[in-house]
């Protein structure tokens, strides 16, 4: 990630092996997606490699919201109450919470940042999807996303 950027997972350990494997590899599908909005990962290769199927598709077009405005990401987004449900061996529910009311667009011609005033829509609830594949890496395949969600706001 460029060195203006931050993000931050709280609760990435719950004692039990597979939920924090999920727990890990949630938050690097969150990372792979600003890394490609960001630049650092143009190719998306991360993106590929965490998420499949109706998540990818929505990354991909996610990240070229961002290319079509030409901006980028900058700031600190905080991510909390991330809880996983074990559907079975291969298949997880993960939910939590984002904070990004300390995460801004930037433009990419002018570095000008994109300050936008804290609301309720600052704050994001996740409902995520993951199946484990052949080779163990959880990937994200389901996303819904919800801003101004109750359950996150502080």
């Amino acid at each position: 990630m460029p060195s203006d950027v931050t993000l931050t997972f709280e609760g990435g350990r719950t004692g039990d092996a597979v939920k924090d494997a999920v727990l890990a590899d949630g938050a690097e599908m969150t990372r792979a997606v600003d890394a490609a909005i960001a630049g650092t990962d143009p190719k998306g290769e991360g993106m590929g490699y965490y998420t499949t199927g109706k998540a990818l598709e929505a990354s991909l077009s996610w990240v070229a919201q961002f290319k079509k405005a030409d901006v980028t990401i900058t700031g600190v987004v905080r991510y909390y109450d991330r809880k996983v449900t074990l559907k079975s061996k291969t298949a997880a529910v993960l939910t939590y919470c984002g904070d990004e009311s300390k995460g801004f667009s930037k433009d990419k011609k002018t570095n000008k940042i994109n300050r936008t005033p804290v609301t309720k829509d600052s704050y994001v609830t996740y409902n995520t999807r993951l199946d484990k594949n052949s080779d163990g890496v959880w990937q994200t395949s389901q996303i819904i996303s919800s801003r101004g969600a109750a359950q996150c706001q502080p």
